[in-house]
């Protein structure tokens, strides 16, 4: 499977096309992307797909700097879930650490090590695009642009790191990377990457509120993914999303993972589900929840699950569950009544 990134990598995308002349709509259509899927954060698209777009806006902008631009959008928000936990970290080391241990949580292209030596620190990164790669540049200047812009988060905003490699060359005009990186900025260097002085990983992280970190970690415990996700629960995951949004089908799950939907049934079928008994179990477990809820509508929730009307939703449910939703609600509240066993 291509590697995915949450639809927050494009956080700003829209607006930034829009204010240098291009079309938003248009060009990410052309790599199978919709806008409307921005709306919701956490939602997973074809990482590579992104690359993509980013060189294609870049170049039909005329701004080499597009990618940096992108940076400049950057909300330390925008990690997800994860951010929550890592500005409670008490120092710069252990907000990084956690951070680059568990960057598979937003974003699977990308791959950065941190190591020390005579008194540097040097974050490296790259991106795993896979054999067929595309160019890169934009969204490598997008992720050293972020991860600048998070150091100072942790630090002071007025920080500056040592240096800032790139391995590919200087674009004609560098004066927003300078104008971001500082004065230690270099091109056509051996490695993607942002050197600086070791023992700000010892500083406090500015943003840190000591008392909330035991809650931080609570709640980070029992969201955290496993690396290894498999691709049944990347399906599941995009089914849930999809529900709501009338397009939940094998080819927008396929796309959205940047495959062909023949790929996805031979994913699933060794291990032994369907796309069909996935979107049926997702759709049963929503249900008995929402259903159980008496402040939700049956029209409500039968939008939520993605059926053309509530005459559909009823059929289905019955199937399922051998009586109306209206009589399962009904037992539910009964149950629930105080003396109820």
């Amino acid at each position: 499977m291509r590697p995915l990134v949450r639809t927050a990598a494009l956080s700003g995308y829209v607006e930034l096309s829009r204010s240098v002349g291009i079309d938003p709509h248009a060009l990410m259509k052309r790599e199978g992307l919709d806008t409307a899927d921005l709306a919701v954060q956490d939602r997973w698209i074809s990482g590579p797909a992104v690359v993509r777009l980013l060189e294609r806006s870049a170049a039909a902008s005329h701004h080499d700097d597009f990618g940096l631009r992108m940076a400049e959008l950057r909300r330390f928000s925008n990690l997800g879930p994860i951010s929550l936990v890592v500005r409670e970290e008490p120092d710069v080391r252990s907000a990084l650490g956690l951070l680059l241990r568990h960057e598979h949580m937003y974003n699977e292209l990308l791959h950065a090590r941190l190591s020390e030596r005579n008194g540097l620190a040097t974050i490296k990164v790259d991106l795993r695009l896979g054999e067929a790669a595309p160019p890169a540049r934009q969204a490598m200047e997008l992720a050293v642009g972020a991860f600048t812009r998070i150091l100072r988060g942790f630090l002071d905003a007025r920080w500056q790191p040592v240096s800032v490699w790139f391995a590919h060359g200087a674009p004609a005009d560098a004066g927003r990377h300078r104008s971001l990186f500082g004065p230690g900025l270099e091109f056509d260097r051996e490695f993607n990457g942002i050197v600086f002085y070791a023992d700000d990983l010892d500083a406090p992280n500015a943003m840190a509120d000591p008392q909330l970190r035991n809650y931080a970690r609570q709640y980070f415990d029992a969201i955290a993914v496993p690396r290894d996700t498999s691709v049944v629960d990347r399906v599941r995951e995009l089914i849930e999303a999809l529900l709501s949004t009338g397009r939940c089908s094998i080819e927008q799950v396929a796309r959205s993972l940047g495959v062909d939907r023949r790929t996805v049934h031979r994913h699933l079928a060794l291990s032994g589900e369907t796309f069909s008994s996935l979107l049926n179990i997702t759709r049963m477990r929503l249900a008995e929840q929402f259903v159980a809820n008496p402040r939700r509508s049956l029209t409500e929730i039968s939008d939520v699950l993605g059926f053309s009307s509530l005459s559909a939703f009823s059929r289905w449910f019955r199937e399922q569950f051998g009586c109306s939703p209206r009589e399962w609600r009904k037992e539910q509240g009964r149950q629930q009544e105080p003396g109820q066993g």
